[in-house]
């Protein structure tokens, strides 16, 4: 079987790069910073782990390397201080960051899967926090 072709031309170190500049931008970011350290906690080693794991997610969506093994949505909805409304923040936060990381056409590809996956995180964090019997969110 032959591997899949990326989907753009990125590199695992320009990838490594962007976990390491985009989660030091939300370990200090007012809003994203506490809801991550929540979750990850405070010590160097956690956050390098999460870097190096949602790496890895990133290289499986981009270069489909088969070196990922979680199910973030499931993560994120059963986490309470995540909410819909963090997913634009961070998006724009990803964003602005891969414009200042990475050569231009990766930047754009790559901040549009983000937002691809955002959006259906987003649905399903919403769908999550909503009563139960509530009309399901679509859109």
């Amino acid at each position: 079987m032959t591997a899949m072709p990326p989907r753009f031309a990125i590199s695992p170190d320009q990838i490594d790069l962007m976990m390491r500049a985009f989660y030091a931008r939300i370990r200090a970011h007012p809003v994203l910073g506490p809801v991550f350290s929540e979750r990850i906690g405070e010590s160097t080693q956690a956050w390098d782990a999460h870097e190096e794991k949602i790496g890895r997610f990133w290289r499986n969506a981009i270069l489909h390397e088969r070196s990922y093994d979680g199910r973030p949505q499931q993560v994120h909805m059963a986490t309470p201080s995540v909410m819909p409304e963090h997913f634009p923040i961070w998006l724009d936060l990803f964003e602005d960051v891969a414009h200042e990381v990475l050569p231009r056409d990766a930047a754009l590809a790559w901040v549009a899967l983000a937002r691809r996956i955002g959006a259906g995180m987003q649905m399903g964090v919403a769908q999550a926090r909503q009563p139960a019997g509530a009309v399901p969110i679509l859109r």
